[in-house]
């Protein structure tokens, strides 16, 4: 899973490069007015030095100029020695010129003398440049270090209470019924609003909680009740001496359909409580003793069918976990292997991690049957076409306690129910 950036890094972030599009379009176009300054500089102060020259020469034929290394008069009409490349220049000012491969800039008008052409040589003025331009980079790069300081402690200061929005709800917990969030006064309008909201939120979930709870523990007891009721006077209607054979039959069904509907009330409380609560009533189950017991519970089911039930032998093993809820789950597998079996031997074994296995001799099925197995599982579509609990609820049942269960089978060799419990610690 990728990292992710806090809120503060992203409007840094995008802060920074503001900031440096901003100074660097700030520098660019100094840049460019330099540029532009500087040419009407050089055309200002070439001009009148030209001027100047043709002037005293008007008024005295004999005055020359006298050429230093910095700036240079050339005749273009009449001076044999002018480079090939200035004589072609037209009028006007001519920057970057190369003559002798030095850098100049260039002015040539037409005079009263003829066509002139004056050449400055930049050297000394482009390392003054390069200087400036130095410093220029060098003041925007401090400029952007210092600024982006400066907005990540002032953008540390927004978000900061956010941030500790951010940890109050990252904290809170589901037994924390009553916790709220707390906005400083000082907080901006939208902190104030998502605080206001989020503790709305809370507090109406606290009451469907609490009003859930209610009604788990009403429901637990006003559905076990009448199921306890129902199950005792069926006890001792089976125990009466001179029960008809004929009435003795339905008695036994109701038993078996009361113990049924006592566990499937027990797996729905089960479902209805936080695996942590859960877990907090748990029991300290032996599976080696309590699969027996499971298995003499739905030997009935085989009855008036070629079917056996055999018990392969039990390694100790204990867990921690709701007995009814470890007794509903094996009983149901065992009871979906004797319903899909017509014949052979169902064999239940054991290992020392915790897995039940249940081996049918049944009709088996193909991957595209156990495919749509799971599919209805995922989808809470398991049946209960033989009674008992649906795979459905068994399936949420693993999920919610963190159980696992696999299906595995062949069409004609029968199908193979795993069903791994979590161990108890330390043992």
């Amino acid at each position: 899973m990728a990292r992710r950036i806090s809120l503060r890094k992203r409007l840094l972030r995008w802060a920074l490069v503001y900031l440096v599009v901003v100074t660097g379009a700030v520098v660019l176009g100094g840049e460019v007015v330099n540029e532009h300054a500087e040419r009407q500089v050089w055309r200002s102060l070439m001009r009148s030095d030209l001027q100047h020259f043709v002037e005293r020469r008007q008024a005295d034929p004999g005055y020359n100029w006298i050429d230093d290394p910095a700036e240079r008069l050339y005749f273009l009409n009449t001076d044999p020695d002018v480079p090939t490349k200035l004589a072609a220049l037209k009028p006007g000012l001519h920057d970057d010129f190369s003559i002798d491969g030095v850098e100049h800039v260039v002015l040539v008008e037409d005079t009263p003398l003829g066509r002139l052409a004056l050449a400055l040589d930049l050297t000394r003025f482009e390392g003054v440049e390069g200087w400036v331009t130095l410093g220029t980079v060098g003041a925007a790069a401090v400029a952007i270090a210092v600024f982006g300081l400066l907005m990540a402690w002032g953008l540390g200061r927004a978000v900061r209470p956010l941030g500790a929005m951010a940890d109050q709800i990252a904290g809170l917990r589901p037994d924390m019924g009553h916790a709220r969030i707390q906005v400083a006064e000082d907080a901006s309008e939208e902190l104030q609003v998502i605080g206001a909201a989020f503790n709305d939120y809370l507090e109406r979930n606290a009451r469907f909680v609490e009003r859930e709870r209610a009604f788990i523990d009403s429901a637990s007891h006003e559905l076990r009740t009448p199921v306890a009721v129902i199950a005792g006077a069926n006890e001792l209607a089976l125990e009466q001496p001179d029960l008809p054979v004929a009435a003795r039959q339905p008695l036994l069904r109701v038993r078996r359909t009361a113990r049924n509907v006592e566990q499937l009330i027990a797996l729905l409380l089960a479902l209805a409580k936080d695996p942590a609560r859960l877990a907090g009533s748990a029991d300290m189950v032996a599976l080696d003793e309590l699969l027996p017991a499971v298995v003499a519970d739905h030997r009935h089911l085989t009855e008036g069918r070629d079917l056996e039930i055999v018990l392969a032998p039990l390694p100790a093993c204990v867990i921690r976990a709701p007995v009814a809820m470890v007794q509903a789950a094996i009983g149901n597998l065992l009871r979906n292997a004797v319903e899909n079996s017509d014949r052979g031997r169902i064999e239940v074994g054991l290992t020392a991690d915790a897995t039940v296995i249940i081996r049918d001799p049944g009709h088996g099925m193909s991957p595209e049957e156990i495919s749509e197995v799971y599919g209805r599982l995922a989808r809470g579509g398991g049946g209960r076409d033989g009674g008992g609990i649906g795979l459905d609820l068994i399936a949420r049942l693993c999920e919610h306690l963190g159980w696992q269960l696999r299906i595995d089978s062949e069409p004609g060799r029968g199908t193979v129910a795993r069903l791994r419990l979590a161990p108890a610690e330390g043992l």
